[in-house]
């Protein structure tokens, strides 16, 4: 496998990014990811009970087509959510249109919108904004990267991650792109926002695909948050063109390995991209009574505006970790309870650990990265969760976000 970094275009797909007029940056705003025929896809959504137009329209085409898609649809600058009927009227049209200029049917296009909550979607900027995008598309690096720029909203760096596996003697390629920096507390169920979209090479039937994503995305994107918010419009979409000539069988260790990396990657981008950071954080929970269990504790402790609030201050506060362990709901002896930064010891049986060196723990809780380590004691269960501070910079973004 290659490294997650180094460009590897999976064939089969055209890219390409415009102008269309929704960001007031004037930035590019409207993006297309085509296949060359109808791909497999599976896709994941947000649990959020509200939701944007295009995940309606979504699910609907999904439907439709047997997990089919020709081309998937992005904006940028408008969320195309809380807006009744004219927002699916919006992404119908732009469905339509879409389809008119790649003589598909309306059903194989994937819309998406990621921005302000609540402004109807202007879908006759997109329309007017087609042809030129349709005669500047590409198949290689610097158009797949215009993807990843237009897309962005509040993020301040593009988001791509790249992988490649041998299947049956051939080489299969998947790239991912993605965006996302607040808003950030992915919820996926067959369940700013978090858009992902995921590509490969492989010939992958979309049942099987969607087999696939649900294993991938439980151990990378439902594993992070920035903030504790969960989206109106958090999608992962996944979609394989076959032209590399590998099929991919079931329970292919490989593929599913190399998809598994491409997402978490992909993810731990997101969180390093966290609104106002200063810094990013691994939670590393063990010895819990079940991995769901684990998982309480680990969201528990990232949501926690206390605990948040002391990283951005450099403060091993490791009280405030006990106590959102506590309340987690997880299964918790308190007076079994250890505690790591690191290598260094925090806390051991639930109290202060006698070598607690403050001042190397507050040495250690300065930099950009730490981990911290929790042991429970109560049985096999784990996980690994990445999160972020929480600082002022952070709540001035958002203060100011609409306005």
């Amino acid at each position: 496998m290659s490294d997650v970094s180094t460009f590897l275009i999976p064939k089969g797909f055209r890219f390409g990014a415009v102008k269309a007029g929704l960001k007031a940056s004037g930035r590019t705003d409207f993006a297309l990811i085509v296949a060359d025929q109808p791909a497999s896809a599976a896709a994941l959504f947000t649990a959020n009970k509200v939701q944007a137009a295009p995940l309606a329209v979504d699910r609907q085409h999904l439907t439709a087509t047997g997990g089919r898609v020709r081309v998937a649809a992005i904006n940028a600058g408008n969320a195309n959510c809380a807006v009744g009927q004219p927002g699916l009227d919006a992404a119908l049209r732009t469905c339509a249109a879409v389809a008119q200029a790649f003589d598909c049917k309306a059903e194989e296009v994937f819309p998406s919108s990621t921005g302000i909550i609540g402004v109807p979607l202007p879908a006759e900027k997109l329309v007017a904004a087609l042809p030129e995008l349709k005669s500047t598309l590409g198949s290689d690096g610097d158009h797949f990267q215009q993807v990843a720029q237009a897309i962005l909203t509040t993020d301040t760096v593009e988001k791509t991650a790249f992988i490649r596996v041998q299947i049956g003697g051939k080489e299969v390629r998947i790239a991912g792109v993605c965006k996302g920096s607040g808003m950030i507390h992915p919820q996926l169920v067959p369940h700013a926002t978090m858009l992902v979209y995921i590509l490969t090479d492989a010939a992958v039937e979309p049942a099987l695909l969607d087999d696939f994503l649900r294993a991938a995305v439980e151990v990378s994107f439902n594993r992070i948050s920035v903030d504790g918010d969960t989206s109106t419009n958090d999608t992962v979409l996944v979609l394989a063109s076959g032209a590399s000539g590998a099929a991919v069988a079931a329970n292919d260790r490989d593929f599913s390995e190399a998809l598994r990396t491409v997402c978490t990657s992909l993810a731990k981008q997101v969180v390093a991209d966290g609104e106002g950071l200063s810094h990013v954080v691994e939670l590393q929970i063990e010895g819990a009574a079940s991995d769901a269990d684990a998982l309480k504790v680990a969201k528990a402790i990232a949501h926690s505006p206390l605990v948040k609030t002391a990283w951005a201050g450099n403060d091993p506060n490791w009280g405030r970790l006990m106590a959102a362990t506590g309340y987690s709901g997880a299964q918790v002896d308190p007076e079994r309870i250890d505690i790591w930064f690191g290598d260094l010891p925090i806390c051991r049986n639930g109290g202060r650990a006698t070598d607690f060196d403050e001042k190397a723990a507050h040495a250690y809780a300065s930099q950009p990265e730490f981990s911290i380590r929790i042991a429970l004691n109560q049985g096999e269960g784990k996980c690994t969760f990445w999160t972020t501070d929480l600082t002022h910079q952070y709540v001035s973004i958002n203060a100011d976000y609409s306005t």
